[in-house]
């Protein structure tokens, strides 16, 4: 098996090990065993635990860049609406993807890299998010897109937790219209 795969597994498998038991129920050799390779190869690409989390992190901030990520295909509001309503998509609403997240967020407490590499990843996500609000709405000033993403952000965020405690299916999808109505507003 090639060697990407291989660190693709093991990636899968830090991730699947987080959603489960927080970051309590990683350790190398539940990963080497999670991911149904050698300890030694785990050991062989990530120096220790903290390297494994930070990651897996980055991984997910790449997922998350890809939210935001416009589709040239796309009229530049057509662009900002799609990005809104992927958060919603079927992938992102399962509880075991629900429940990484907010192990996720909860790294941020348990070590310094962890907190920064979280910090970035929201920040490129909501300057992404801005971008696609600036194209959509060219009259609005830079500031304001920067504010209506942080908005938004916070309210997907908070669409993400109401998915996940199963309540309320009607008010998630307010939600999604509700950040449409912020970054479009005149």
């Amino acid at each position: 098996m090639p060697e990407k795969n291989k660190q693709q597994r093991i990636l899968d498998a830090v991730l699947s090990l987080l959603a489960g038991s927080g970051i309590a129920g990683v350790s190398m050799r539940t990963v080497a065993k999670e991911a149904g390779v050698s300890l030694g190869l785990v050991n062989y690409h990530y120096e220790d635990k903290v390297g494994l989390i930070r990651a897996a992190l980055l991984r997910i901030e790449e997922q998350d860049l890809e939210l935001v990520t416009p589709d040239p295909g796309l009229a530049p509001e057509e662009r900002l609406r799609t990005a809104l309503r992927r958060v919603v998509s079927p992938e992102f609403l399962t509880t075991d993807y629900l429940s990484l997240r907010l192990q996720l967020w909860s790294l941020a407490q348990a070590h310094e890299d962890f907190a920064e590499i979280n910090t970035a990843a929201q920040q490129r996500y909501r300057v992404g998010l801005a971008d696609l609000i600036k194209q959509a709405r060219p009259d609005l000033p830079r500031r304001e897109c920067t504010k209506r993403a942080a908005d938004i952000d916070v309210i997907q965020n908070g669409l993400w937790l109401t998915a996940l405690l199963g309540l309320d299916k009607a008010s998630v999808n307010r939600s999604v219209q509700r950040c449409e109505a912020i970054a479009l507003q005149e």
